[in-house]
């Protein structure tokens, strides 16, 4: 895969944050997502985060799976360290390395073919363990690397590209992350970078698992059956010597609304989304009151945005577990072997 980067050249009166870093210095290599992709707003939304909290880029550990969402690390976060695993297998690489280094920021960033369908008892595990991290959804509804089936997070009764009706009931992973035991949750929408922005800034700085789905339009697969514009109709009516693929740029799809209100956003294969943004008097702190909500607006028809839970008093898997501060790396070879005097203390408690 060949990956653009970049130009190094830095306006000088760009502004910077306390470590002199300016927003630039957050970015990764050019995208190659289709224009208009809600994964390049998110991506956007994380940078311009990562810039406010004054984050030293290289204290960062950005992780994915396989999926379009997992690709969007490459063009986030150019300076930190990052991992690409297996499909679904995201939350046991980022589990391991926060067992290893817990003096890193843990980001871990799938979607919903990744988090909801192969990997959805590494998401389980990972949510109820409390690692403590940012674990973000990209979720679009389809596996847009495939070419557009269905994930496990497709509403039913939704259509595909070519008409067919989904016939299975979707995956709420809110809820199920409520229920897992996320300590912070929340949902956004690639559009609604003024509410994006501070719920990913808030869920880095939760102290335990912070989870986010954010709802994020695919535009490569809006050709409908019927249409002779339609990437198969072409195919189907044309004797050409090769296959090639192109899709044309859209306008990113953004919304503005307050606290409280419902806006239904136009997608662009027309169809409508309609989001309710959580009013100010609401409490996220309840737990049962928020899945009650949840389930409440989804069967209105409306996919609520904004901080749906949190436990400000949290204890995070170190401490469950009692690991040792220091992280692995750093322990000399006496604290990592500590004899046979301790090793027959734990042989001990195990008899």
């Amino acid at each position: 895969m060949t990956y653009v980067a970049k130009p190094k050249i830095h306006h000088p009166k760009l502004p910077t944050n306390t470590l002199g870093f300016t927003r630039r210095d957050y970015e990764g290599a050019v995208s190659t997502l289709c224009a208009g992709c809600g994964h390049d707003s998110i991506s956007a939304a994380i940078i311009q985060a990562c810039f406010e909290l004054d984050l030293p880029p290289h204290r960062i550990a950005k992780l994915s799976g396989i999926g379009c969402s997992s690709k969007t690390p490459t063009y986030f976060l150019g300076a930190s360290h990052g991992f690409n695993s297996v499909h679904g297998r995201m939350p046991s690489v980022l589990t391991g390395a926060s067992l290893a280094n817990r003096d890193l920021i843990y980001l871990g960033v799938s979607g919903d073919g990744d988090s909801a369908s192969i990997g959805f008892g590494q998401f389980a595990h990972s949510i109820r363990r409390g690692v403590n991290m940012l674990y973000i959804v990209e979720n679009n509804g389809v596996y847009g690397l495939t070419k557009g089936q269905f994930s496990a997070t497709a509403d039913r009764g939704s259509e595909s590209k070519r008409g067919v009706a989904n016939t299975d009931d979707p995956i709420d992973l809110t809820s199920i992350a409520i229920e897992l035991g996320a300590t912070f949750v929340a949902r956004g929408f690639s559009g609604d970078k003024d509410q994006l922005v501070p719920l990913i800034k808030a869920g880095i700085r939760h102290r335990g698992t912070a989870f986010i789905d954010c709802i994020s339009p695919c535009i490569a697969f809006n050709n409908h059956a019927g249409s002779t514009k339609s990437f198969e109709f072409v195919r189907q009516h044309n004797e050409a010597v090769n296959s090639l693929d192109f899709f044309e740029g859209r306008a990113p799809i953004t919304a503005t609304y307050q606290a409280g209100e419902t806006i239904d956003v136009e997608q662009h294969d027309g169809t409508v989304l309609r989001l309710r943004k959580i009013s100010a008097d609401y409490d996220p702190r309840d737990k049962v009151k928020a899945m009650n909500f949840l389930q409440e607006r989804k069967h209105a028809g409306e996919v609520v945005t904004g901080l749906l839970y949190v436990d400000p008093e949290v204890k995070e898997m170190h401490e469950h577990l009692g690991t040792v501060a220091t992280p692995l790396n750093e322990l000399n070879e006496a604290e990592l072997c500590p004899g046979s005097a301790a090793l027959e203390k734990i042989n001990a408690q195990l008899r």
